[in-house]
């Protein structure tokens, strides 16, 4: 039984566990990812403060929330409004940073060792910086990605020129609205009812493929990357396996943090790394096979 009784970073020196956590990269068999919105933090894909305002400071005024994040959760009263939000959003996070200096950093970490990466981030971020699909899988989902909203048909479709056509409608609107005057406040910032995305099959609208709530579509890619990821996870039982936990915070534990304790406990060979901003913990039973590393990830790598 795992315990969950945990062990502390204020007690460790910094310097001494990067120095262990560059040994244990250096000699592991194997490295095991798990990667959390933390990373996408660090890496400057901040969901709100300066970032938030430079995309969504007209959003802020006429809707009221204050970061990304609880703009993908407002009620809009239209579907023109929802993507007039979610094409700007998913630009935002998607298709206009490229791939981070961070990100790239760990995929060269990772090159030419044996790795697999589980990720719950959404942003396309390993896949920009160079990551093979074979050695990845992104368990909640893609910003890139549309399904039905039903959802009718387990599929889901590339999504980058429709995108691309609604943000760009969009942002004509706003600068229209702009050089007339119109307050921020009372601004019209809807996607036409023609650029609206709708189900290829029933016509339905289509929605975001991120796992949300149970309509979530795992579709035949998915699948080939779950199946993957167990067969990695089944090959490496043993030797110097190391779990590498990045940015991974309590909202969903059991998709990476859990399994990875279990995982560290059941091998007596395997390292425990948690790389994290002020949520750096391990169990009991692992805490001499654990590196904690509280601080800014990119600083870290």
């Amino acid at each position: 039984m795992l315990s969950l009784e945990a062990t502390m970073p204020s007690t460790r020196n910094f310097s001494d566990e990067l120095e262990r956590f560059r040994r244990e990269v250096d000699e592991a068999d194997a490295i095991v990812v798990g990667a959390g919105a933390g990373l996408s933090t660090a890496a400057g894909m901040s969901y709100s403060g300066p970032r938030f305002e430079r995309w969504f400071s007209a959003w802020r005024e006429r809707y009221g929330f204050a970061d990304m994040y609880a703009g993908g959760f407002h009620p809009f009263r239209t579907l023109g409004e929802t993507w007039g939000f979610w094409s700007r959003n998913i630009m935002a996070n998607r298709y206009e940073p490229g791939a981070t200096s961070l990100y790239r950093r760990l995929v060269e970490m990772l090159a030419g060792r044996d790795h697999f990466v589980l990720t719950t981030n959404v942003d396309h971020q390993f896949q920009l910086a160079g990551e093979p699909r074979e050695t990845l899988f992104y368990t909640q989902g893609d910003y890139g990605l549309f399904q039905c909203s039903t959802p009718c048909h387990a599929r889901t479709y590339d999504n980058e020129a429709q995108v691309r056509e609604m943000a760009q409608a969009v942002d004509e609107k706003v600068a229209r609205q702009r050089a007339a005057g119109v307050p921020e406040r009372l601004m019209d910032l809807s996607v036409p009812d023609d650029l609206v995305p709708r189900c290829p099959v029933c016509g339905e609208p289509m929605a975001m493929n991120l796992r949300c709530d149970d309509t979530f579509v795992e579709d035949a890619g998915w699948h080939a990357a779950a199946r993957r990821y167990e067969a990695y996870l089944d090959a490496h039982e043993k030797g110097r396996i190391l779990y590498l936990e990045l940015g991974v915070g309590s909202n969903t534990p059991v998709i990476i943090k859990y399994p990875f304790w279990r995982r560290v406990e059941k091998n007596p060979d395997a390292t425990y790394v948690c790389v994290n901003m002020g949520q750096t913990y391990a169990p009991g039973s692992i805490a001499d096979r654990s590196i904690l590393l509280d601080g800014d990830i990119a600083r870290v790598f």
